[in-house]
């Protein structure tokens, strides 16, 4: 089954009579750095248009201040540079900067982060959650020693979390940083977790740590507070549950008001949550213009020696990197791939790859968890990517619940989470189950504290639930083959290793 139709986010388009959710990305915020823009020089076009860079160096001071002087004399400005992994933000209008850089001695790669000018322009294409009325939250009702809407939650039984919480509910001393929209931390299932000093904005590509800049605004996507609930909504008699509800959250915002996820934003995020103390980083989207970023452009090549340089980082420092794995139905173990969606920031234009070259990051980067989905009958949504070694794991992301009906007293088939306002909705795709699977290593990391990152992964792998393929895959029942299912019951293309485990989590 091929995606719904072809989007410049991972936004996922539920059959008709339900509501259409999203699992994407978003970008930072370009108009907070504008200010730092000094007088192009001479050396600079001047009908040329701004655009953001990464420059790639060895990390350490002396390289970078070197660089940095060419920088200025390619036209351009400098934003901020991490000299610990040695990349270089730098904003210019010279049409040939990345050119001209890339020759500079020193510098490994360069690129442009972006194909539009400085602010991009909105896509307008973001799904709207199906937002619980008041009416619905009052009349909520649950057994004793339940949050009155977990029984709509079908999601947490199915890792087996609410028997995790039997045993424990996360350690306080663990933080889950949410990578993505922005978290509203007034939220009342959402407050009691909130860790503060390990929440940022990155919009721009350099922290900018003002009291509440971590924050969605109205306009904003309610994706990353709906993701933050997932992994620690309070169990307070409120709400709902989190996978993981005694653990801390951060938010780490990357995307601009647009719904982009810039490499500079993305890299800033990486860096803050590997010097703030994070033990996990969830990733529910991808890094844009590019769906697939292919390794012989240069441009290209620069966003995934950024990234990447920026994941390996936190790794190092002793975050676990989950990351959802998209929502276009794609085998990413397949030989190619047509991509109708990139550059997402100006005009996208079908284009084949080679996935193995062409990666979507930050999910298909080493080292990190990539996390498949899987509907309320336990089986591969129907948008969800897979991929025989690239898909690690599986969880809960939902699917239509005419494909996958839950269990009553659970009614809808898409995932419940927080959203801004003190509010709570339904949300699909891929970008909800990779909070399952950050949920599930909090506990790990909560039960073994000392775990390092490539144990805690270890044990998350190991105590998946091993799921054979789905043999055959039809999810939508016309007699067509909708996706096709590679490997065995302990290692496939669908679920991974399997789907998470949060019981073993806190037992094992």
């Amino acid at each position: 089954m091929t995606a719904p139709y072809a989007r410049y986010r991972r936004a996922v388009a539920i059959p008709a009579g339900m509501a259409m959710a999203t699992a994407l990305a978003f970008l930072p915020n370009t108009m907070a750095t504008a200010a730092e823009d000094a007088p192009a020089p001479a050396s600079a076009r001047a009908d040329a248009t701004p655009l953001s860079y990464v420059v790639n160096v060895k990390p350490g001071h002396r390289t970078s201040a070197y660089v940095k002087k060419a920088v200025a004399k390619a036209g351009g400005t400098v934003v901020t540079s991490y000299d610990q992994i040695g990349v270089i933000v730098v904003h210019s209008s010279n049409a040939d900067f990345a050119k001209t850089v890339r020759k500079v001695r020193g510098v490994q790669s360069a690129g442009a982060t972006r194909t539009a000018p400085l602010p991009s322009a909105s896509t307008g294409d973001l799904g709207a959650p199906k937002v619980l009325s008041a009416a619905e939250v009052a009349k909520a009702e649950a057994p004793a020693g339940q949050d009155p809407l977990q029984p709509q939650q079908w999601d947490l039984p199915a890792i087996k979390a609410d028997k995790a919480h039997e045993k424990t509910l996360g350690s306080k001393k663990v933080t889950v940083a949410v990578i993505d929209t922005g978290v509203d931390d007034t939220h009342p299932d959402i407050a009691p977790n909130f860790d503060r000093k390990a929440s940022v904005n990155c919009v721009s590509g350099k922290p900018d740590t003002a009291d509440g800049a971590w924050r969605p605004s109205a306009a904003e996507s309610p994706h990353g507070t709906h993701v933050a609930g997932e992994i620690a909504a309070a169990k307070n008699g409120v709400g709902m549950t989190g996978v993981a509800p005694g653990v801390k959250v951060s938010g780490i915002k990357v995307s601009n008001p647009d719904g982009f996820f810039y490499t500079e934003a993305v890299v800033c995020g990486f860096v803050w949550a590997a010097e703030h103390g994070v033990d996990v980083t969830n990733n529910s989207y991808y890094t844009d213009p590019w769906y697939f970023n292919c390794k012989n452009d240069p441009d290209q090549k620069a966003l995934v020696d950024a990234v990447t340089r920026a994941a390996k980082y936190a790794e190092r420092k002793g975050a676990v990197n989950v990351a959802a794995a998209g929502n276009e139905n794609y085998d990413l173990a397949s030989d190619e791939i047509t991509d109708p969606s990139s550059p997402n920031d100006t005009t996208p234009g079908d284009r084949v790859v080679d996935p193995s070259k062409c990666l979507d990051i930050p999910t298909q980067l080493p080292g990190v968890v990539t996390v498949a989905s899987t509907g309320a009958k336990g089986i591969k949504s129907s948008f969800s990517n897979y991929g025989l070694g690239v898909a690690d794991i599986a969880a809960p992301g939902g699917d239509s619940t005419a494909y996958q009906k839950p269990e009553a007293p659970a009614t809808s088939g898409l995932i419940l989470g927080t959203l801004p306002g003190g509010k709570w909705g339904y949300m699909a795709g891929t970008s909800m189950a990779s909070p399952h699977v950050a949920g599930v290593a909090a506990l790990i990391k909560s039960t073994h504290p000392y775990a390092s990152p490539a144990l805690v992964k270890a044990l998350l792998y190991a105590e998946a639930d091993a799921t054979p393929c789905t043999d055959p895959y039809d999810i939508n029942a016309d007699g067509k083959i909708d996706a096709v299912c590679e490997g065995s019951k302990n290692r496939n293309g669908f679920y991974g290793w399997g789907i998470a485990d949060a019981l073993d989590a806190v037992t094992k």
